[in-house]
Order: structure tokens, then C-alpha cells, then sequence
């Protein structure tokens, strides 16, 4: 059971979050916590702060943070109990490890990304303290783990890669001996450690990718992820009022979906649940009596060809021409070797004779990409673009979606068009200031009825 920053967000959140797992005892739960809502982010502004030596500002934010801690933790707990003071203390111990690392970043004047996940770290770290005593509190036998014993991953620090061997083995040795016992193990996701222990993150949103991690090592009949939304939606309700929610959908989908955009769930998750077949849940704190919805490998067919439309904004095109790669191999590879030594991924790409199309939502090593594309051919960037992705089962062998999307869009400028490398989805690339219009026309066309066994 995962709890996403929202769910564990203050006291009444961790009430709320204790209460569900109280209802779980008799399935043998382990729990894995994020940081409380905005605490990550509120930590990533101290070490930019530590490393840009505005001392005060770093030294406000720390203070800001323990009184928050403290608060939630004297609600919990109250102010005089054993259990209070225990866990005050030891949120008095890791904040002024977090002063010592943000004084040492301030007197370098170096912020590593070694030292960034030392500091984001303590999000997780922190809430885990505060939530195993309150679980503790309320009948529910807790023991709080440190998931840097067991998620043990490389030192690409900042996105490290777990050591999927090395995590399963530990991971089994150190929690299934708590689980067996009848207690339940609270633990951080998000984070990890390298062979040599040196604290590592897996990537925002990783505390998804910890659970699924855990889930898979111990054998668990489900992972389920406790979030702030009831599910996977067939579009952003932000932008469709009318969107429905979808209760069952396939790994694949879903990873379809949330690569390109739909921020419920973290892309990498699926991975180790869908290699041991273990089912998803993606449910809603604040309405627990929502069915939600259930990720399986495969669901039952749909009479919607369509589960859902997903969109990325602030997407950046790059466009290289050269007459060199008529007829010539090798041109790609040598492309791509660039995206490579620059560590950047790329979305969508589309090929012509004489010219490759990629689209980018990491910008950060552009002009460097682009010195070094320039050797091969003319390069071109477009900017403020958006990609549109149609997720369903089996589109690729389904006569007539495109001409019945692009027909639904006919006056909308189309940048870029993939389809054929997912049986699932067709991607195209749009001008951003289009999204919520493209959007919400597919949404009308593509689920004017819906298959009510599949959308709720």
C-alpha cells in the first residue's frame, strides 16, 4: 500500500490513511510513504538556497519544515506522551543532519547530485517517523524500516536504477520476517541507497516505482496506490468536466498513459508488477469506497476503442536535414549517439528521406544537442508544442481510426504523427495553444457512449 504526498499531506491525512490500513490487517499490508504534500519541493529550495549561500533563506526553510513536522506529529500524538517525545527527538536529530548537509553545500558552493538526494531524502525519512508511531497509536502494529537497507540501486544519483537482483533479495529478508510476524513494516519509497550505502532517489514520483519494487520482491497479491484522484481518467477533468473514470485498463495502457502525461501514476511502476503479474489498484483517500481503478495485464475487451487521451505539454521540437542520409546507413545511430552523451530522451520520432523529427520535454542540454547536431545537418527547433496521445487496445489493427481522429480535428495543424510502434496508442504533435480544444473534440467523438463495464 502506497501513500501518495496528499494522503499523508497533515494529521487528518494520516488518520485517514491509518484507517485504511486498519481495515487491511487481515491481508498482511506493508506501507510505503512519501514525503508530506510539497515537502520535496520545499527541500530542493533549501539546497539551491544553501548553494547560492543565502544562508538566512536556507536556515527559514529548515525551521519551516521542523515546525510542520512537529505540529502534525504533536496532533497526532499529542504533546507529553512517550511515543511524542520519541519521535520529536527524532525529528530534532534529522533536521539538524539536514542543517549540517545544507551548511557544507553552502560552504562549497557546490550543489552535487549526490547531495541533492542526501537532502530530498528527508521528505520520506521525516513522514515515515511521524506516520509509523501514529499507526502505532491507533492498534495498528507498525515497525518502520529504512527501504534504504533493501532498495539498493546504482549511483546515478538523482535517478538512480534499481539493482532489481540485489532489491529483491534484501527486500524479502528484511520485511518478510516483520509481515510473517503479523506487523505491519512502514517504509519510504522514493529512496534507496548504493551498494556502498550512499543515499540515492529513484526519480520524482518514484515512491510508485518503490512499492511495485517491494510488491513484486515479496510475492504481494496486489499493489495498491492511495492517491488524491479515484483513478485513471479518460481524460484531464481539468480540461473534459465530462471525463469518466476507467476501471479496469491493461499494463500497457496505463503505461501508454502515463508516460505521456497522465500524472496519477509514475511510468515505471508497471514494470515489476506486470513481470510478476501482480495487480494494480490506483484508489482515492478521500473516497475510499471508490472501486478506482485495476490495472491487469489483460482486461476483459472493451466496446470503447479507446481507454483514454492523454496530452504532454511544453514540447520542443528538433528537426535535422541533411541530403547524407539519402540512402545511407548508420545516419540514425549517429543522431541518437548525440541524445545519448547529452543523457536526453526523446519522445516521438518521425523519419523522411532526408530529414528526422524528435520531439523533447527536457530542454536543458538544447544548445549543446544542438552544436553537435549541427555536424551531421541543418537543424531547426520549434517550440511551445504539445503531444497528443490516443490510447486503446489494439488501434494498430483497427481500420479507420486515423482518418476518423484526424477527421475530428481537420482544422488543426499536425506537426508530427507516430503511429505503428505501440499496438496502442497513435501520437501526434500539435501546437500547444490547441491542446484543450483537440482534447476535448476527441473526447466527444471517441466517447459519445461508453462500454459501462470498463468506465464508470
Amino acid at each position: 500500500m502506497k501513500f501518495g504526498g496528499t494522503s499523508v499531506q497533515d494529521a487528518a491525512a494520516i488518520i485517514r490513511a491509518a484507517e485504511i490500513v486498519s481495515g487491511r490487517l487481515d491481508r498482511s499490508p506493508v506501507v510505503v510513504v512519501s514525503a508530506m504534500a510539497r515537502v520535496t519541493e520545499a527541500l530542493l529550495g533549501i539546497a539551491y538556497a544553501a548553494k547560492a549561500r543565502r544562508v538566512d533563506e536556507a536556515s527559514d526553510g529548515i525551521r519551516e519544515l521542523l515546525d510542520r513536522h512537529i505540529t502534525t506529529a504533536r496532533e497526532l500524538l499529542g504533546e507529553s506522551q512517550d511515543s511524542a517525545l520519541s519521535v520529536e527527538r527524532e525529528l530534532q536529530s534529522q533536521f539538524a543532519e539536514l542543517e549540517n548537509l545544507a551548511r557544507s553545500v553552502g560552504t562549497l558552493g557546490e550543489l552535487t547530485p549526490r547531495s541533492t538526494d542526501a537532502i530530498v531524502s528527508f521528505g520520506e525519512r521525516l513522514s515515515s517517523v511521524i506516520i509509523a508511531e501514529a499507526f502505532r497509536s491507533r492498534g495498528i502494529p507498525s515497525e518502520l524500516t529504512d527501504s534504504r537497507d533493501f532498495i539498493i540501486t546504482d549511483d546515478r544519483f538523482t535517478r538512480a536504477a534499481p539493482d532489481m537482483q540485489e532489491t529483491t533479495r534484501r527486500t524479502s529478508a528484511a520485511l518478510g520476517p516483520i509481515v510473517k510476524s503479523g506487523r505491519v513494516p512502514v517504509t519510504q519509497g522514493f529512496i534507496g541507497s548504493t551498494a556502498e550505502g550512499v543515499t540515492t532517489t529513484i526519480g520524482r514520483g518514484g515512491s510508485d516505482y518503490s512499492a511495485a519494487l517491494i510488491g513484486a520482491a515479496l510475492g504481494a497479491e496486489a499493489i495498491e496506490i492511495w492517491t488524491d484522484v479515484d483513478g485513471l481518467m479518460t481524460s484531464d477533468p481539468r480540461i473534459v468536466p465530462g471525463a469518466k473514470r476507467i476501471r479496469v485498463i491493461s499494463f500497457t495502457e496505463a503505461s501508454e498513459l502515463s508516460y505521456f502525461g497522465a500524472k496519477v501514476l509514475h511510468p515505471s511502476t508497471v514494470l515489476p508488477a506486470v513481470e510478476c503479474g501482480i495487480p494494480v489498484h490506483i484508489y482515492n483517500t478521500h473516497n475510499p469506497g471508490c472501486d478506482g481503478t485495476l490495472i491487469v495485464a489483460a482486461p476483459r475487451p472493451s466496446r470503447n476503442l479507446i481507454k483514454s487521451i492523454a496530452f504532454k505539454r511544453n514540447v520542443t521540437i528538433v528537426n535535422v536535414a541533411s541530403t547524407r542520409m539519402l540512402m545511407a546507413y548508420g545516419f540514425l545511430r549517429t543522431i541518437f549517439d548525440v541524445f545519448d552523451r547529452h543523457q536526453t530522451s526523446v519522445d516521438v520520432v518521425t523519419t523522411s528521406e532526408v530529414s528526422v523529427s524528435m520531439t523533447l520535454d527536457n530542454t536543458d542540454r538544447l544548445e549543446a544537442i544542438k552544436q553537435d547536431l549541427s555536424g551531421i545537418g541543418e537543424v531547426t527547433v520549434e517550440r511551445e508544442k504539445a503531444i497528443v496521445c490516443v490510447v486503446g487496445d489494439n488501434l494498430k489493427f483497427t481500420p479507420g481510426v486515423a482518418a476518423r481522429l484526424f477527421q475530428a480535428i481537420d482544422n488543426t495543424n499536425v506537426n508530427m504523427i507516430s503511429q505503428g510502434a505501440s499496438e496502442i496508442n497513435l501520437t501526434f504533435v500539435i501546437d500547444e495553444s490547441d491542446v484543450d480544444r483537440v482534447v476535448r473534440r476527441l473526447h466527444d467523438v471517441f466517447f459519445a457512449e461508453v462500454d459501462e463495464d470498463v468506465f464508470a
